[in-house]
């Protein structure tokens, strides 16, 4: 760690939980989180609106917590990193504005940043820069994705992407039928290891010759294991839990693994990065591991912990956009909902304006109304 490398405090905000990370170039500093997965757990899944208050309240108290515990001053920071999208809008919106609250009150640069980049961008904290190009593979609740990012703040590119539910989706939606609670992740992983992945023959979906090479689909898998559990209530039969459990997790990961690994070598790409809160998966690391070693591909996975939504991975590529002279966001940032995964950075309000227009190479997506709420709350 070297003192003259760019400090940077990141915030994210996109979904339930309120992550706030320091970043001294590659080397982590603090990683505080506020989560408030176990309100929304009564409801078995987020609720908007409540994640959107959580972070309200737990914002500052998160910041000082992050402060502290790396024995900075925020007047140390050289830099602010926001989550400015993809995610939950109003979730979005609290993040951005303490962003640049924060920005303005301290006269420091704001780099509104891409969620899945972020994801990409945290591998650094654990393995070191991260090569060029980086095929990563990117699963949670909210995605699964196959990228190419030659820049990780500048140039990422979707090889594929799921086609309806994502991977963790479908792992909470299991775990909801199996009356299992919510999130569903963790504990289908841990009753997967006492079951059979080979017991029940479940689809794997997307996979023939016919279809795109690298998207995905986990509705129909979700829908074959709710039938399957229905059919044995039905029958009066009991379901055996920890084999539907280990036969649905292999279903998910063997698809994952065999695409990724199809990518890496179809783009000539002699590593993997696994990112997003699915890559906390034993089965999907253990896997991963195997058909990595036996295709000559070296696979980069960061620990648990930062591989769900946190503030560090924002801070992580907060800090690369300082270290190379990227362009700092205005205050007129928008939270986007939609922020597609092309866009690693978003400079600010007149970059939106020319986005919305279709003045970015053809795409376009609408802002919606939240960078004008934003501008309600902070300037008015």
């Amino acid at each position: 760690m070297m003192a003259d490398e760019p400090l940077v405090l990141g915030i994210e905000t996109s979904c339930d939980e309120t992550g706030v990370g320091i970043v001294r170039g590659t080397t982590l500093l603090a990683d505080a989180v506020a989560s408030s997965v176990d309100t929304h757990a009564r409801f078995g899944g987020v609720v908007p609106e409540i994640a959107s208050r959580a972070h309200l309240e737990a914002m500052v108290p998160t910041i000082e917590r992050a402060l502290k515990t790396a024995g900075i001053s925020a007047r140390d920071l050289d830099g602010i990193a926001v989550t400015a999208g993809p995610g939950l809008a109003g979730a979005l919106l609290v993040g951005v504005s303490a962003a640049k609250a924060y920005a303005y009150a301290l006269n420091k640069p704001l780099y509104g940043v891409n969620h899945l980049a972020s994801h990409i961008c945290v591998d650094q904290l654990e393995h070191g820069p991260l090569p060029e190009p980086t095929m990563a593979l990117l699963v949670s609740g909210g995605h699964s994705s196959l990228l190419l990012a030659p820049d990780i703040t500048a140039d990422v590119r979707p090889l594929g992407a799921t086609i309806d539910d994502a991977a963790g989706e479908a792992f909470d939606k299991i775990a909801r039928v199996l009356d299992l609670g919510f999130p569903g992740g963790p504990v289908i992983d841990r009753l997967a290891r006492e079951g059979d992945p080979k017991a029940i023959a479940f689809p794997r979906g997307l996979t023939g010759s016919r279809d795109p090479l690298y998207d995905f689909s986990f509705s129909g898998l979700k829908t074959a294991v709710a039938r399957w559990i229905e059919a044995r209530r039905n029958a009066g039969e009991e379901v055996p839990v920890r084999d539907v459990a280990a036969s649905f997790q292999e279903a998910v990961v063997d698809v994952l693994t065999r695409k990724a690994v199809r990518a890496c070598k179809d783009e000539g790409v002699d590593h993997l990065m696994i990112g997003g809160g699915v890559a906390a998966n034993s089965r999907l690391r253990a896997l991963a591991e195997e058909r990595c070693e036996r295709a000559g591909i070296r696979l980069r996975v960061p620990r648990p912990g930062l591989c769900t939504d946190n503030g560090a991975m924002v801070a992580a590529l907060g800090a690369e956009m300082v270290a190379r002279n990227r362009p700092a966001s205005d205050l007129e940032l928008s939270a986007d909902s939609s922020l597609p995964v092309t866009e690693p950075h978003v400079p600010g309000e007149a970059h939106a304006h020319a986005h919305a227009h279709g003045h970015d190479g053809g795409h376009s997506h609408d802002h919606d109304h939240v960078h004008e709420v934003s501008k309600k709350n902070l300037y008015s």
